[in-house]
């Protein structure tokens, strides 16, 4: 029986791309490009910050101004982290569901906890969730399996009693590897050539309202 839910935040928990994308292209303004739209831009968030400036800018890591380029966007977005931002649709009403049955949920992010801790304050989660594991939390991030078994350890959970559901395939590695159950949220943010089939999930969904009744069968 599943018992405990962990959650990627990005593209799973919350939709983070309007705020994302604004402070990008508030930085590209800033430099005199022009707006990127937002569905070109989603893809890229569960990569993180520096596949966004490479989008956005055209640079590697270790080129002159990467780090300068990503300094400024992710300053500009702790500014205004949850301005847009917002649960997917459905999610509130499973975490009173999960809460509501005795199940712990988590989050396990490659997020970095300077962003994470204001966004889940301004979402109301801070309290709510039985553990948040950060990028920044342990050496390793995801697809490294450590995140995932340092969440489970923190709220006492065995990993086979355990789900973890995200939108890219390193959440699904990460899962995987640490031994729980893992479930793709194809609401979230993956690009067109990418193949989730080939991840090795346990399920796919393709809202929130189906995360019940997939965690009921598993």
């Amino acid at each position: 029986m599943i018992n405990n839910v962990l959650f990627d935040l990005d593209g799973t928990l919350a939709d983070t791309a309007p705020d994302l994308a604004n402070a990008l292209n508030a930085i590209r303004l800033k430099h005199g490009l022009e707006k990127l739209p937002l569905e070109v831009i989603s893809p890229t968030v569960s990569l993180g910050g520096n596949a966004m400036i490479k989008l956005a800018f055209n640079l590697e890591e270790g080129d002159s101004g990467f780090e300068e380029r990503r300094d400024e966007f992710l300053n500009y977005y702790l500014q205004h982290i949850a301005e847009e931002t917002r649960l997917y649709d459905g999610m509130e009403e499973l975490l009173k569901s999960l809460e509501s049955n005795n199940k712990t949920w988590g989050i396990v992010t490659n997020k970095s906890g300077w962003l994470t801790t204001p966004l889940l304050e301004a979402l109301s989660l801070d309290k709510r969730a039985a553990c948040v594991v950060c990028g920044d939390t342990l050496e390793q991030r995801k697809p490294h399996p450590a995140p995932v078994i340092h969440a489970c350890e923190l709220i006492h959970a065995k990993p086979s009693s355990t789900i973890y559901i995200g939108d890219a395939q390193r959440d699904i590695e990460a899962g995987n590897r640490a031994g729980t159950k893992t479930l793709v949220a194809l609401y979230g943010y993956i690009e067109e050539n990418e193949e989730p089939k080939s991840w090795n999930a346990d399920a796919m969904v393709s809202s929130v309202h189906e995360i019940n009744d997939i965690i009921s069968e598993l």
